[in-house]
């Protein structure tokens, strides 16, 4: 049985085709698979993490469909995400003129606490099909209040693991300022590591 010290939920938003569950893939697996047929419904992923100050966080990640007849659906799985990413294409700017009903979602369906990130995907892109610059991004997450923008490229692997990392960091610095507590409703327990302390601290001796 692996040691952890947190589990923490995230979801990851955002229109059909901008690449979402290749991020995933990229993260979890260390691979890129470009013939990968759209979500239906949700899907999931899971892997460890280390944080800065050297706790083990388990990281559940659910991929949900972009299409709007799963809209309802999807918006099930906000309920409980101590971090959401919100995903557009840098390719295809229409992707990007969705995000503010994406945000608006999480707002409204998520914890008011969960950190935000938005990412620009497909940078990899660059010199050939940009449509939506790098400081419209920053402009958009600066006035609309989301901490954390960052361009990535499920391809080649560029700023993945940071825009994973960086929300569990944002993420873990809540737990330990008190903004969050470990429950269902927060996305976030303890895990084994932590669990098994709780239970000696209240145990006592037998």
């Amino acid at each position: 049985m692996s040691t952890y010290n947190y589990i923490i939920k995230y979801i990851i938003v955002g229109d059909s085709g901008v690449g979402k569950s290749c991020l995933l893939l990229q993260f979890t697996d260390k691979r890129f698979y470009a013939g990968r047929e759209l979500t239906i419904g949700v899907e999931f992923g899971s892997r460890f993490i280390t944080v800065s100050d050297g706790k083990q966080i388990k990281l559940q990640i659910w991929d949900t469909a972009g299409q709007e007849s799963f809209r309802s659906i999807t918006q099930s799985y906000y309920r409980g995400a101590a971090g959401a990413l919100i995903v557009y294409d840098i390719s295809r700017r229409e992707t990007f003129e969705h995000v503010s009903s994406w945000l608006a979602d999480v707002r409204k369906h998520a914890n008011p606490h969960t950190t935000i990130v938005l990412v620009g995907n497909k940078c990899d892109l660059e010199n050939r099909a940009r449509q939506v610059t790098r400081e419209e991004g920053e402009r958009f997450a600066k006035d609309n209040g989301i901490p954390l923008f960052i361009e990535t490229s499920a391809k080649s692997a560029e700023n993945v693991e940071e825009v994973f990392a960086k929300t569990a960091e944002d993420v873990y610095d809540k737990i330990k300022s008190g903004v969050f507590s470990p429950n269902e409703t927060s996305g976030i327990r303890l895990g084994h590591t932590q669990s098994a302390l709780a239970e000696e601290t209240q145990g006592g001796c037998c």
